[in-house]
């Protein structure tokens, strides 16, 4: 079927019953695979107003095209399901091997349901697939659940579990593999606990087709060398992410107390000279060209990170300079199965709260010991942790300071400030799954590029053309950091079916795969009135830097949305027009 092995795996907790299925085809034409195939099925199979933590929602696993093949950076699986931190539909991938072990077991998805009365994992051994008791699993965090299980069935089966933050229906739990990989944004961790369903362990010892192998492999080795292994992408391997530290220090975006600043004092600490000189290795994803994973040591820790966005939001953007301390609350978060963006975002907020005066949490900015507390505290809801599992939304409508509650749609932000970088306000606030810079990162071009980040631009068109490329990108199941073209990853597409594909047809598919996540929200009674921003963006302007006295004009970014929804015809509501929805074949 080249690439696809044409079945779906479906687990029903509530009668405890496996079975399986053949993959639409159809489906799979349209919407390729991972993020966009993942969509459809969520799309056509939990109705409307379905609880995101109730049994009636799902948990997809989702495998793309390349998954298993010779196409290099092509090892993540997607991970779809209603969040329970915004009721959107929610999309993450995750790194390591299991996706490659699920599709040479002979799936292309797994695809959970209901909810079992009790805890069980499930065992995928080829066409062997298993429920059994995780009795004696239950409570245990990440590290060791993945460590019991590979003690009992060997380190050759890649586990997918879910932690205390997890079971006890934390809005931002993660679920974890290869024991630093995590799928972590919007609680998809939750819907695994409140599924009763700890581990996903699997095996698989099969192959996968191709239409034209040697057409692959001739192709796969070209985009390799000359297209992977260039300047682009190698900064993945010499520095990875947190080189991203410097760039946000220099063009004033680093998020700082809370977003109150774009500089931290402190940066020095944790910038990308400090993390290569506590490095220890490198690692990368099965199938991996690049290896932008670091192991280091820091003080008494050892772990593979931090990245980037735990770097700013949980380091600078909580008045932590220390190295040290930012691996081990990396290391408590990876351990309880906690989001480190969302952890760091709710623990930013209660210290602002506490420094202001509007409520007290007992915790305020560079408070290193009261942080080093808390991910265990909020992973098990034992005190001050039991209010912050619920996130920065609910938080601020409990007790106030909504104005500097960074969230949209209920999504914590990620590590760029908007204020110094205009088109990325457009894309937190149109990103289907809430505040999120995976959608589109048109910071790239403005901050660290050649655009003007002050300005509106020209930066509609370039949030949508992103957001299609990345949805197409994500559906094939392409590293984030592989900059291809759309022509090569059609290329690759063509050989491995045995069918003509051309750029367009991928372009139009990353469309159609974005309107389907808007239609899913617009089902929720999510529109317009969703795609803001926070006062703080519009009205306070950042303090020093390359960005003093910037802000994003709350009239100016209302412009830029009406543009952009004038794009992508949808009507003034955000809703996609009819004339749009034929012409995607969404009607």
């Amino acid at each position: 079927m080249g690439g696809y092995q044409g079945l779906v795996l479906r687990v029903d907790l509530t009668n405890q019953k496996v079975t399986t299925e053949r993959l639409n085809m159809e489906w799979a034409a349209d919407y390729l695979g991972g993020k966009g195939l993942g969509m459809k099925y969520l799309y056509e199979e939990v109705g409307p107003g379905a609880g995101a933590l109730a049994p009636e929602n799902k948990l997809i696993f989702m495998t793309g095209p390349f998954t298993g093949t010779i196409v290099p950076c092509s090892g993540k699986l997607s991970i779809v399901t209603k969040s329970p931190a915004s009721g959107t539909i929610l999309d993450c991938s995750i790194g390591g091997s299991a996706a490659v072990e699920i599709k040479r077991a002979g799936y292309d998805a797994v695809i959970i349901e209901g909810k079992s009365d009790h805890p069980v994992y499930l065992l995928i051994e080829d066409d062997r697939v298993e429920l059994r008791e995780a009795k004696d699993y239950w409570g245990l965090g990440c590290h060791d659940t993945e460590e019991k299980f590979k003690q009992t069935y060997g380190d050759d089966y890649s586990v997918l579990s879910t932690g205390p933050a997890g079971e006890n229906l934390v809005t931002f739990a993660c679920i974890t593999s290869d024991m630093y990989r995590q799928a972590g944004r919007g609680g998809v961790g939750a819907v695994m606990g409140s599924k009763m369903l700890k581990a996903v362990v699997v095996k698989g010892t099969g192959g996968v087709g191709a239409a034209d192998i040697q057409k692959l492999m001739e192709v796969a080795h070209n985009a390799f060398k000359n297209d992977l292994l260039t300047d682009t992408n190698l900064w993945a391997y010499t520095d990875g992410t947190p080189m991203i530290v410097e760039l946000s220090q220099t063009t004033g975006i680093l998020p700082t107390n809370n977003f109150q600043q774009g500089n931290f004092d402190k940066f020095a600490g944790i910038k990308s000279e400090s993390v290569t000189a506590a490095r220890l290795a490198k690692k990368g994803c099965t199938s991996c060209g690049l290896g932008c994973g670091n192991f280091i040591k820091a003080g008494d820790v050892v772990v593979e990170g931090p990245e980037y966005e735990t770097l700013s939001v949980a380091g600078s953007n909580c008045g932590i300079g220390d190295l040290g301390a930012i691996a081990k609350f990396n290391n408590y978060c990876d351990a309880y199965g906690l989001d480190s963006i969302s952890t760091g975002g709710v623990i930013a907020f209660a210290m602002e709260m506490t420094e202001k005066g509007i409520h007290d949490f007992g915790i305020r900015f560079g408070d290193v010991e009261k942080y080093l507390e808390l991910p265990g505290l909020i992973a098990t809801r034992r005190g001050l942790g039991a209010e912050l599992a619920n996130g920065v939304k609910k938080l601020a409508e409990t007790y106030g300071g909504r104005e500097f509650a960074m969230q949209v749609k209920g999504l914590e932000f990620p590590g760029y400030d908007p204020r110094g970088s205009w088109g990325m306000g457009l894309a937190y606030a149109t990103a289907p799954r809430g505040a999120c810079h995976m959608s589109a990162w048109p910071v790239a071009e403005e901050a660290y590029g050649e655009r003007d980040p002050f300005t509106i631009e020209g930066k509609a068109e370039l949030v949508k053309d992103l957001q299609h490329y990345n949805a197409a990108k994500f559906s094939l199941i392409l590293c984030d950091f592989w900059a291809l073209s759309f022509d090569l990853m059609a290329e690759m597409l063509a050989a491995l079916l045995g069918r003509e594909i051309t750029a367009g047809d991928l372009e139009l598919a990353g469309e159609r795969i974005f309107n389907l996540a808007r239609l899913f929200n617009i089902r929720e009674g999510m529109g317009a009135k969703d795609d803001v921003l926070p006062e703080r963006i519009y009205s306070h302007p950042l303090p020093g830097g390359a960005t003093m006295g910037k802000t994003l004009p709350e009239g100016e970014f209302k412009k830029m949305l009406a543009e952009y929804y004038s794009l992508r015809g949808w009507d003034e509501n955000g809703r996609p027009t009819p004339e749009k929805l034929a012409r995607l074949g969404l009607a």
